[in-house]
């Protein structure tokens, strides 16, 4: 029997987006055992996962290199026939060299490559390609012969306590915005949040969704919205509590981040407003209703795959320019 290890220490959308390896696998080989190894912090995203087995987490921020000997030593007396290594650092690499696999697959950047037996070139599509690969797709090259072409979209499963946590929120119909980022570049302004409130039902209640660190920009967007009905619920959710709540959301509204990522994987409708970023990279909406929104044919767009804390150019054109109407695209399927 198949015994299979993903791994993906990488950030929480990476994670996100990694578990459509594991969708996939599973439908392929529903008897096979299925583990995951992910970085300390983003564990809590897969506790309820219906087809994982185990879920192996790698503390990175305190002795790193020990915990890594440690966990090395664990994946291989785990025996797994399979290692599908999508992370592309060295640290990943070691980890899947060390396995003993038969199977070690993962991509060319990796440092640990040569150890592959199967090596896939990772590469992301540029602006005026005529083929957007998406991360998905790419992760699922890693596995294409042992399943079939079609990747899986991700899956997240929040459970009966998550749904439970949430419910009270769910009494009226609902919009969630998700209005910020790490990176300032990837952040849809707070002004521009302001003028796109106005602009929506006022039937719809709004809910903003954030880790802690994040809530006050919320607090400002709500300071300039007086009388609508809103809540600032930052820091009140968990990860798994916000995908619950975003599920059944009219619509959800995110920047490129990770909110994005947790609509794709419950099939939650959604518009995701990439600024200095760019549907290229491979990181755009999956759910049945969605939309991506962002500026064409401006020159600098983009200017990299992270982001920035300011603008290089001074203007921040690929957020200013966006038009408003292109993020109430949804509302003609609402009836609205």
């Amino acid at each position: 029997m198949f015994k299979f290890l993903i791994i993906q220490t990488a950030f929480i959308g990476d994670v996100v987006l990694a578990t459509s390896v594991a969708e996939k696998l599973h439908a392929h080989y529903p008897d096979a055992k299925i583990d995951f190894l992910l970085r300390k912090g983003n564990e809590s995203l897969l506790r309820n996962h219906k087809f994982l087995n185990q879920v192996h987490i790698w503390n990175k921020k305190e002795g790193k290199l020990i915990n890594l000997w440690k966990l090395a030593r664990t994946i291989r007396a785990e025996k797994y026939t399979h290692v599908i290594n999508i992370h592309r650092h060295a640290t990943s690499g070691f980890i899947t060299w060390y396995s003993g696999a038969a199977e070690k697959r993962g991509f060319d950047k990796n440092p640990f490559s040569w150890c592959y037996t199967k090596k896939v070139k990772h590469f992301f599509s540029k602006p005026d390609d005529e083929l957007i690969v998406h991360e998905t797709t790419r992760n699922h090259w890693l596995i294409d012969d042992l399943t079939d072409k079609v990747p899986a979209r991700p899956g997240l499963y929040p459970s009966p306590e998550d749904d439970e946590k949430v419910r009270p929120y769910k009494q009226q119909p609902y919009l969630c915005i998700a209005p910020s980022s790490v990176w300032f570049t990837k952040r849809y302004p707070a002004a521009r949040w302001t003028e796109l409130i106005h602009r929506l039902p006022d039937n719809y209640k709004i809910y903003f969704l954030s880790g802690p660190e994040d809530a006050a920009m919320a607090d400002e967007i709500m300071k300039d919205c007086p009388g609508r009905m809103m809540e600032n619920l930052g820091g009140k959710l968990s990860l798994m509590q916000s995908a619950a709540l975003m599920r059944d959301a009219v619509m959800n509204y995110t920047n490129d981040s990770g909110p994005l990522h947790f609509a794709s994987s419950v099939n939650a409708p959604a518009t995701a407003v990439f600024c200095s970023t760019h549907e290229c990279f491979g990181f755009g909406p999956l759910s049945e209703v969605s939309r991506l929104v962002e500026v064409q044919q401006l020159s600098c767009k983009p200017c990299g795959i992270h982001g920035y804390d300011e603008c290089p150019q001074g203007h921040f054109r690929c957020a200013k320019d966006i038009d408003t109407n292109k993020l109430l695209w949804w509302q003609d399927l609402a009836g609205i």
